[in-house]
This record gives structure tokens, sequence and C-alpha cells, in this order.
């Protein structure tokens, strides 16, 4: 955050700064991030409190044939800040109040009052899952591939199941082969109206 210091996304954590886990009310994320932010810079403790991060994935959903991107946050009620604490765990007072004075804050994940921090295997997964992806963004859901048997879960086909044939991931479609009248049918479906079984 402190433009004297800039650090790639992907670097563990700043000299002297761990990670940790805050608690938030779910769907909050991305207003606590900000208001975080904020804070850490109007009271001059970017010292204390490093990058503040709302990991996400960009998906794509097709309703009707019609392709939007979403960016799906990855770990839901869940705000990750990097920050010092003292020598004995505990966070430091202003940086406390700053941060349980913000709307939609709940508590670190912890034991005795004091944060705990995040291992870095851990941290390594959040830092790479947080970097944005400039690639295509993936079709949500789509746990199954072509031979999978499958359930479809909603439309005109529901609670048919069948066998995956054919994925066209451009349109977002599915070709499934299900049985009607004791006949092997192909139906196309988009990915999201099925489930693997």
């Amino acid at each position: 955050m402190s433009e004297a210091m800039p650090v790639s996304p992907l670097e563990p954590s700043r000299p002297g700064m761990l990670w940790y886990v805050l608690k938030v009310l779910a769907n909050q994320e991305d207003r606590v991030r900000d208001a975080l932010e904020r804070k850490v810079k109007i009271e001059k403790i970017e010292h204390r409190v490093g990058r503040v991060l709302v990991p996400t994935q960009k998906e794509k959903r097709m309703r009707g044939g019609n392709a939007r991107v979403y960016h799906r946050k990855l770990y839901p009620g869940y705000v990750f800040v990097e920050m010092g604490t003292e020598p004995d765990g505990s966070i430091p007072e202003d940086v406390w109040f700053v941060i349980k004075e913000t709307s939609g804050v709940g508590d670190f994940i912890g034991s005795g009052g004091k944060p705990s921090p995040m291992k870095p295997v851990d941290v390594e997964k959040m830092l790479q899952a947080s970097v944005k992806q400039d690639d295509q963004p993936t079709l949500s859901n789509l746990n199954f591939k072509v031979g999978d048997k499958v359930k479809v879960r909603e439309g005109p086909f529901e609670n048919f199941e069948g066998l995956v044939d054919e994925i066209n991931a451009q349109k977002g479609m599915v070709r499934v082969i299900v049985t009607i009248f004791g006949r092997a049918t192909p139906i196309e479906i988009e990915y999201w109206q099925i489930e693997p079984i």
C-alpha cells in the first residue's frame, strides 16, 4: 500500500509482517477491504498494516446464450490482512482500533484473543489466487469432462441422467446423451444446468 515500498502481489509478506485472516460480514468483503485501506492511509499506519486482499477468480457464466464475466470470491466472508504484531503476538492497539471500528468486521481467526498467522503454504495459495488473471475467464462449475456421468438439475430434462458427449466451452454448452423412451438421445444444454454424479 505504501508507495515507497512497491511489492509484487506474489511476494509472501513484507519484512516484519505476517498474513492474518479476518472474518467479515458476507457480501461485505470488498467494502471492508476498501474501508481498511482508506483508514490505514488516514491513520498513517502503513508500517503496521500492509496489503488487504479479497481473492477473486474471473468466471464466465452463460445464461440464454449470453456470456457474462463475474468475479467470484474464493473465500466468502473473509478478508486477508498483512500486518505486524507485537512481540507477544497481539495486535498493536492503534491497529486494533482501526480494524475493529470498521463496519462489517468480525474478528481475526486465532485463539486467546490473539490472531493466528497463516501458514506459508496457505499464504502462497491465497496470493496465487489474488493475482489478476489476464487470460480468458473460465467457465464456473465445470467439474466434469467428456465421458463423465451427469444429472440434469434444471430445465425440461430435469433429473435425467446421461453421459457427457461434447463440451463447447466457447458457447457454454454441453451435449449429453440421455435415454428417452429407451433410446439414446443427445441433448444440448447449458453447462450450469448439469452436475456430476
